[in-house]
């Protein structure tokens, strides 16, 4: 049990017995993801200590990643980032459905464009071959996470468009209707700004760190069939890999 008062005379400094119990307060619930934590003289009245120190806890908890400063409202208990593995091919729905969070959508583009050269290349198809876009906002529990950006080769999947993405599991009714099933993906990941537009469909400020995923994924037939462009909220994703080492 966390002492609620801290000790002068313990050979553990100040600053660390309220780390402690800050700490604990987040780990055990007390206090909740998105709750205002008090003010910094608060905080420094209710444990008799400097506003030096409760900066300095404050600190260690901003770089576990436990809380969060928004300038000018305070400082808020951070959400708990989701980990996505990268060894297997897994939609957000599925993802989403496993942690047992809701998965939902706010399609943002559905329509039929010609493929861009840099497009076509990564998907095998001539310059100006026709795509099928489907733009979405992705929610789990109705929290903005990923803004998804698919163009699909269109002759594979004639009349997908027809499809209301809102409600329905992309990868679901590819398989379902054409009878495609992923086999083997290619990826680049990196980490960008949000751009003004994805800011706001993130909530998030425009500048803030976002994942920034481009991937290929081919059919069971090993044809390049989707390009997908991802852009996931760094301060709600991790992504994780398991590496085996080798000798030498």
């Amino acid at each position: 049990m966390i002492s609620e008062t801290l000790n002068p005379n313990s050979r553990l400094p100040l600053y660390h017995q309220l780390y402690e119990l800050l700490q604990h307060r987040i780990r055990s619930g007390e206090w909740k993801p998105g709750d205002l934590i008090p003010a910094e003289s608060e905080l420094t009245a209710r444990h008799g200590v400097s506003r030096i120190t409760v900066r300095k806890v404050l600190d260690m908890l901003a770089q576990e990643g436990l809380i969060v400063r928004e300038r000018g409202r305070g400082t808020f208990i951070a959400h708990p980032k989701l980990a996505h593995g990268m060894t297997r091919i897994v939609s957000f729905t599925d993802d989403m459905r496993q942690r047992g969070f809701a998965a939902s959508a706010r399609v943002l583009f559905s329509g039929l464009m010609p493929a861009p050269a840099a497009i076509a290349a990564a998907l095998n198809v001539p310059e100006g071959e026709e795509l099928a876009r489907i733009q979405r906002l992705r929610l789990a529990d109705s929290e903005p996470m990923c803004v998804e950006d698919s163009f699909l080769v269109h002759r594979y999947l004639p009349g997908i468009l027809e499809n209301d993405f809102a409600a329905k599991s992309l990868r679901e009714v590819k398989h379902r209707m054409f009878g495609i099933l992923w086999s083997r993906a290619t990826q680049t990941i990196q980490a960008v700004a949000a751009p003004a537009e994805i800011a706001r469909l993130l909530s998030v400020k425009p500048g803030a760190p976002l994942l920034y995923i481009e991937r290929v994924t081919w059919s069971q037939n090993d044809i390049p069939t989707e390009y997908l462009r991802v852009h996931y909220r760094a301060d709600r994703y991790v992504l994780h890999n398991e590496l085996q080492g080798g000798s030498g």
